[in-house]
């Protein structure tokens, strides 16, 4: 909501709209293992950028830390 009235765009969420897609777990319990975070981690553009948007995906493959990497691929020529 704070996106829309500034004008910027959850890149995340203009390809996948599905619930529980977390970036963050506590290290307490089995927070991870039940898929029990918060997503605090995001990629931020312009609604004009947001056309751009090829694929997204939250990287779960290996654990760094409590967060994990928000990808998000754009479709834009250099």
């Amino acid at each position: 909501q704070l996106f829309d009235h500034v004008g910027y765009v959850d890149a995340f969420r203009v390809k996948n709209k599905e619930p529980d897609q977390y970036t963050w777990w506590s290290n307490r319990g089995r927070a991870y293992a039940n898929n029990v975070g918060w997503r605090i981690d995001y990629q931020i553009t312009t609604p004009s950028l947001q056309e751009k948007v090829q694929s997204v995906a939250i990287y779960k493959d290996e654990k760094f830390s409590d967060h994990a990497p928000v990808i998000v691929d754009y479709d834009i020529s250099l």
